[in-house]
């Protein structure tokens, strides 16, 4: 009876230290995993400095009125931005060099009148009802100049309407272009023009000229390819 007493109480002591063997393995895993997160999410922190620091070098060395290609899947649409409106000139380059309007629709397309993109949420399908409500995050503040006309191929900043926006704060990253100056002359004034186009006005007609639905939405999808700087017209 002893020895059986005794053998009971040699297995339980065994499954005890086995226990706390077992409690302390899984707070060291625990732990490690934790330490493995925190040095994943620092390492991605710096690279995200790095970018950023990246692209403001990128953006101090353009000249004062860069070029970018808006790369389509209908053609290249080439366009100067503006000087004298610095705030959207870096924001628009900005995000061209982030890669921001890789992949984006021109969810907004109408003959005589103008093509607009930029919206993120068109980057899923599921979010049709809504685009043209996207956007960084952001507004910034209007820089309208009065020497800017909506003229054919004119670079806008699209914004809300004047109800919820008095101040005329543009989207920070939706933007369209001007098709047709006679339709949209009567914005001049109302929305900041930062920049213009000065190649691919025939790719601009093509994508005005797509079938689209009650909205404006292409029915067979227009998409930014990228936003690229021309290294070969900023020299």
């Amino acid at each position: 009876m002893k020895k059986t007493l005794l053998l009971i109480c040699v297995v339980a002591a065994a499954l005890v230290v086995a226990g706390c063997g077992n409690r302390n393995g899984n707070k060291q895993k625990g732990s490690e995993s934790a330490e493995v997160s925190q040095t994943e999410a620092m390492a991605d922190s710096v690279k995200q400095e790095k970018l950023k620091h990246d692209t403001m070098e990128r953006i101090a060395a353009m000249p004062a009125e860069p070029v970018f290609d808006i790369v389509t899947s209908l053609g290249t649409i080439k366009v100067r931005l503006y000087a004298d409106t610095p705030k959207h000139r870096e924001n628009f380059a900005k995000l061209a060099f982030d890669g921001f309007y890789n992949g984006l629709l021109f969810h907004r397309v109408i003959a005589n009148f103008m093509i607009q993109g930029g919206d993120p949420l068109t980057k899923n399908i599921e979010n049709q009802p809504k685009f043209g409500t996207g956007g960084p995050g952001y507004q910034i503040p209007a820089e309208i100049v009065a020497g800017h006309h909506h003229k054919k191929g004119a670079l806008a900043a699209a914004r809300k309407g004047d109800m919820a926006n008095p101040m005329k704060e543009s989207s920070g990253s939706q933007f369209y272009i001007v098709q047709s100056e006679a339709g949209c002359s009567h914005l001049d004034g109302e929305y900041t023009i930062f920049g213009e186009t000065i190649d691919g006005f025939a790719v601009i007609d093509k994508i005005a000229a797509v079938q689209t639905d009650g909205r404006g939405l292409p029915l067979e999808p227009v998409m930014i390819i990228s936003v690229k700087y021309d290294e070969e017209l900023n020299q």
